[in-house]
């Protein structure tokens, strides 16, 4: 590959993960399908006698092999073997880029998956039966009221982590644009929650949040269902969005190919650069110490809920 094969692969862009697969497997099948570089057709060959030169073989892929040697690619914020969706991925400089977004604190989106009546070991609806409840007093208006009280408390704790002077003209600014966001570490924040289906015994939550993991998320299925007085299992936990890659920008299995990440790398470099140049203006005020490039910081924020 030449340079400027090389060039269009420094940047960020997304794939779509599904659940059972490990983040490190679709990491480590991404680089792999990168090192083999473009996939050339086959020509089928004919017995002629007509005249014809010798072509140079010194570029062809199984003489100069692998078009990379070593290709490192970042992960940003994980998702774990059962979560599903929107998993972003870095290559080259765009490893740096993965340090910008922690730093921008932006909100995740996530659809959540719930079922009462059963409670688990580990809020999951294949972990261990440790309790069955009844449901029936359960409805759509008081689980929007739980709803209602959990996004309040949360968006006070928002408030508080984001070191903000709430009686300041910057905290009415930030609070107007929405962008209100924690400075430094916190436990898992809700900035929304609402119910998209509610179909007893199951319903459906959207959820925006940051500083999250999946566990947490499903744990929150399960503190939903003591609130209702009964219980609740998670089904499913599925990211639709992480910063400003949603899952339009997600590359399907089948589009985990050297062309199509170029081209997701190139189709998403100009929104990456203007919104991490927004959001870092943004958070400008509050300048902090970045993150040690040598660890994982995906995984720093891992307070109890």
């Amino acid at each position: 590959m030449g340079s400027s094969g090389l060039a269009r692969l420094q940047g960020l862009f997304a794939v779509y993960k599904p659940p059972g697969l490990k983040w490190l497997h679709v990491r480590e099948t991404v680089e792999l399908q990168l090192l083999k570089g473009p996939v050339e057709g086959s020509e089928e060959k004919k017995l002629t006698l007509t005249a014809t030169s010798v072509p140079s073989l010194t570029t062809h892929r199984l003489v100069r092999g692998p078009a990379f040697r070593n290709l490192k690619i970042g992960v940003g914020h994980r998702l774990d073997v059962q979560a599903s969706g929107v998993l972003v991925l870095a290559v080259g400089h765009g490893r740096s880029l993965l340090t910008d977004m922690y730093d921008a604190h932006l909100t995740k989106d996530y659809t959540v998956r719930g079922l009462l009546g059963k409670a688990t070991d580990n809020f999951c609806e294949d972990g261990q039966l440790i309790e069955k409840t009844t449901y029936d007093h359960v409805t759509r208006e008081r689980l929007d009221r739980i709803l209602a009280m959990i996004q309040g408390s949360h968006q006070k704790a928002l408030v508080m982590y984001s070191n903000l002077d709430l009686k300041s003209q910057e905290a009415y600014e930030r609070a107007v644009q929405g962008v209100i966001r924690p400075m430094n570490k916190s436990p898992m924040l809700i900035a929304g929650i609402r119910c998209l289906h509610f179909a007893p015994p199951e319903f459906l939550l959207e959820v925006q949040c940051m500083h999250e993991t999946q566990q947490q998320l499903r744990r929150l299925v399960h503190e939903i269902g003591l609130e209702l007085k009964t219980t609740a299992v998670c089904m499913q936990v599925r990211r639709t969005r992480d910063g400003f890659f949603g899952l339009d920008d997600a590359l399907l299995r089948t589009q985990w190919d050297l062309h199509s990440i170029q081209d997701a790398i190139q189709t998403a470099a100009p929104r990456v650069a203007r919104e991490l140049r927004k959001n870092l203006s943004l958070m400008s005020g509050h300048q902090q110490q970045l993150p040690s490039a040598g660890q994982p910081w995906a995984s720093r924020v891992q307070a109890p809920l």
